[in-house]
């Protein structure tokens, strides 16, 4: 049955029976779908329509949703009081009207009714916030000034947070006794009303310090992001009571490797590491590449308190001199942590890889391993390079780096041959000082030692993807979809102006399609604009029980299994693994995870955007701090996004600053939308995406993360013909910011994150020790975010 058909069938069922629950097993044998194969068709079609709002699920059972007539979104506020509730990632906002909003806020989840249906495929319908589901802002986190007009109130909160910045936070009196200059968690306990429609009341939970001791401004901005940074007494308590090595009863029903040569590739400061590799030519010409990694389900209970911390945290979070881990650090630097020389418990990965790149046989199991050696990836970059003192001091090993090299190539070009897209944009390291102050912003080197773990840990999420797949069980995927068809329309119509069109049907655009168009624009000066802008037309990567494979990465099958430490899905994926082996694959077992996965999709997911949403915080904040003692200095730099209302211009160490249209003095500019370009009205001078220009620091604000530009050179600018027309559509991007989509597309490997690449689908990792002052990441933290 189709897909369509079936959740049309379900979704009348639940609705001619809206008082009633029923379990996916139930609803499976009523349309007599309960084998294998169609109980899986039946829990994705339920699972399908939670998403869409038709039904609800709660312990286990599915129920038609009584506010199906209504729209669930998230609310964008606009300072004049009107605003937009987001509620599709394809299609236009709501728009709601003043008096309209019910005081909601920045990223309030609302519900909303229709007053007046979509004029156009451009403009979203007209509607009316019905309720407030969940409020965005619970608790505010500032600066303290004793002191307020209004009676009753202790004083104020100053937020950095610029989406709140135009609401009068005021606390309440208390007995606790504060300080001007203390930074304070506050709890909201009155929003804006209409009488109050600007104003918050809060109560002061918790002081955290005073602004300027070392670290407080990250913690300000952590704890604004709601990000759990303190692990409980109890899950504590729990992590201490776990040995601090292997037992010998648990070696029972797992294979022993401890005789293959298997190392660890990291980098040098790297603490937690939980993957270990091994490879060697066998003798039909093909590779065996072992990938193992560390057993954290072993030691993490389902349902313990560990397990629902770190479901809570979903991710570890890297930040500029310190790492929020998942887990605590008795386990991802001890037990779970492959270090050199001790037994460990792994989840291993065994394939068979042919000159063409295919996995043509795999093995999926438990096992006790012992790492031979500690890498660095400096180390074996050094080993390919022929450094004599490197080359001696792991002589055993340099064959099977030799091995790795080859494998690594033959994993490459196989990628590239099906389409996988690559965005190697610049990241940068933030080096600060023993007090946390930003001195430095560099730019990291990624070696093929790097890339070559990515490709190994690409193959084996691709290896455990594609086998669960073909068994038809419920599973949690990694997953990328296709581009929608107007944003890739749209897309093809910028390339097009530039003189690079798109070959192929915008309407079923694959990965190849965009490959080719980036190979065709490599070292032109277009490649920068274009590449920019096929990455914001890309989809959020994300996680779901839906196996629709990745489009980034050209892959019909991925998961993420490689970095339990450090993400949740990971670790799920691993306690399905052993579900599976332990209980078949029949219905009875399917049963235990069918209803959960979805949510655990949704839920890290929202995590992870969360993660990355206080990086790339924190980031802004310290390159601001940077860059303070630089005004009136003069920089190179290039042009990232050319906006109504100015440039936004990255350095070459990635400091991004904007150049506000009012600094465009030498001419009147006008934005054009089609070629995404800001052209002078008299001198038709153009500046868009990937252009070089020479600028001046005008002004740093470190507290909004703001860094202000003048150009030196405007009149050193091309010119062009192009007219700008007196208006546009709006129709690329829609506002949805000039950062787009895209989040996993930058690169496609699993291990960047260790290596600082924050957006990646590579190898697992993230350092869980603190990082020493001063010291870069790029040797610490592990890497990608991954796909």
């Amino acid at each position: 049955m189709e897909m369509k058909e079936l959740k049309s069938q379900l979704n009348g069922f639940l609705k001619a029976n809206a008082s009633q629950g029923f379990t996916a097993q139930n609803l499976a044998d009523g349309l007599r779908m309960n084998d294998g194969s169609g109980y899986r068709q039946v829990v994705n079609a339920l699972n399908g329509l939670v998403r869409d709002g038709d039904a609800i699920l709660e312990d286990e059972r599915y129920q038609h949703n009584a506010h199906a007539g209504q729209v669930e979104g998230e609310f964008k506020a606009n300072d004049k009081g009107f605003g937009f509730v987001r509620y599709d990632e394809n299609l236009p906002d709501y728009f709601i009207a003043p008096d309209n909003t019910l005081q909601a806020m920045q990223g309030d989840k609302v519900l909303v009714s229709t007053l007046r249906p979509a004029k156009s495929a451009d403009r979203g319908p007209e509607g009316k916030v019905d309720e407030i589901i969940e409020r965005a802002y619970t608790r505010m986190v500032g600066i303290f000034t004793l002191g307020s007009q209004s009676k009753g109130m202790q004083g104020q909160i100053q937020v950095n947070d610029k989406k709140v910045g135009n609401y009068q936070v005021l606390v309440e009196k208390s007995s606790e006794e504060l300080h001007d200059g203390e930074v304070v968690v506050a709890e909201v306990t009155r929003f804006p009303d209409k009488t109050h429609p600007r104003q918050l009341i809060t109560n002061v939970v918790q002081t955290l310090g005073y602004k300027d001791e070392p670290g407080m401004d990250i913690l300000q901005i952590v704890e604004s992001k709601k990000v759990p940074n303190e692990f409980p007494e109890e899950v504590l308590a729990e992590a201490d009571k776990i040995p601090n090595e292997v037992l010998p009863e648990e070696w029972k029903n797992r294979e022993d490797i401890t005789d293959q040569p298997l190392v660890t590739i990291d980098g040098a400061d790297t603490k937690d590491i939980d993957d270990a590799v091994v490879a060697w030519k066998m003798d039909n010409g093909h590779y065996h590449l072992g990938v193992h990694i560390a057993d954290v389900s072993h030691y993490v209970k389902e349902g313990s308190p560990i397990d629902k911390e770190a479901y809570k945290r979903g991710t570890s979070v890297y930040l500029t001199d310190r790492v929020i881990p998942m887990l605590p650090r008795k386990l991802s630097n001890g037990i779970c942590s492959l270090n050199p020389e001790v037994i460990r418990l792994c989840m291993s990965v065994e394939m068979e890889i042919n000159q063409q790149g295919e996995v043509v046989k795999h093995r999926i199991h438990r096992s006790v391993m012992k790492s031979h050696a500690r890498m660095t990836y400096v180390a074996v970059n050094k080993i390919w390079e022929d450094d004599s003192d490197t080359v001696k001091q792991y002589r055993e090993l340099v064959p099977m780096f030799q091995d790795m090299k080859e494998l690594h190539e033959i994993l490459y070009k196989m990628r590239s041959k099906r389409g996988a897209i690559e965005f190697d944009a610049p990241e940068a390291q933030i080096i600060v000082d023993d007090q946390g102050k930003a001195v430095d912003v560099v730019v990291r080197e990624r070696g093929t030692a790097e890339r070559m773990i990515e490709s190994f840990m690409l193959a084996a999420n691709e290896t455990v993807a594609e086998h669960y797949d073909k068994k038809k069980v419920p599973f949690l995927y990694r997953i990328h979809e296709t581009p929608d068809e107007e944003r890739a329309q749209n897309f093809f119509e910028f390339a097009k102006a530039l003189g690079h069109p798109v070959k192929g049907d915008p309407a079923k655009v694959t990965p190849m399609m965009l490959q080719s168009l980036m190979a065709e624009v490599a070292d032109d000066p277009a490649e920068q604009m274009i590449s920019t802008m096929m990455l914001r037309a890309m989809k959020q990567a994300k996680y779901s029980p839906d196996p629709v494979g990745h489009f980034g990465l050209g892959a019909k099958y991925y998961t993420h299994f490689t970095s339990p430490i450090r993400r949740y899905p990971d670790l799920t994926v691993h306690r399905l693994i052993k579900w599976y082996e332990d209980n078949g694959y029949g219905v009875e077992a399917q049963e235990k995870y069918a209803s959960h996965l979805g949510q655990i999709g949704l839920d890290t997911s929202t995590r992870e955007r969360r993660a990355i949403d206080t990086e790339r915080t924190v980031d802004a904040m310290k390159k601001a701090e940077y860059m303070e003692d630089k005004v009136g200095m003069e920089f190179k730099g290039v042009v990232n996004s050319a906006l109504k209302f100015g440039l936004f211009v990255s350095l070459d160490n990635t400091v991004e600053g904007l150049v506000h249209i009012s600094n465009l003095t030498d001419d009147h500019y006008e934005y054009d939308e089609k070629h995404a370009a800001l052209i002078g009205r008299s001198k038709h001078h153009i500046f868009q995406i990937g252009q070089r220009v020479k600028i001046k620091v005008l002004r740093v604000n470190k507290d909004e993360s703001k860094v202000d530009f003048i150009l030196t050179n405007p009149e050193e600018a091309p010119t062009t013909t192009i007219r700008v027309a007196s208006s546009d559509n709006g129709k690329f991007g829609r506002g949805r910011g000039r950062h787009g989509k895209g989040g996993d597309q930058k690169r496609h490997g699993d291990k960047n994150r260790r290596n600082g690449n924050r957006n990646h689908d590579h190898k697992n990792g993230g350092q869980h020790g603190q990082h020493k002052p001063g010291q870069s990441r790029s040797n610490g933290s592990k890497a990608g975010r991954s796909h």
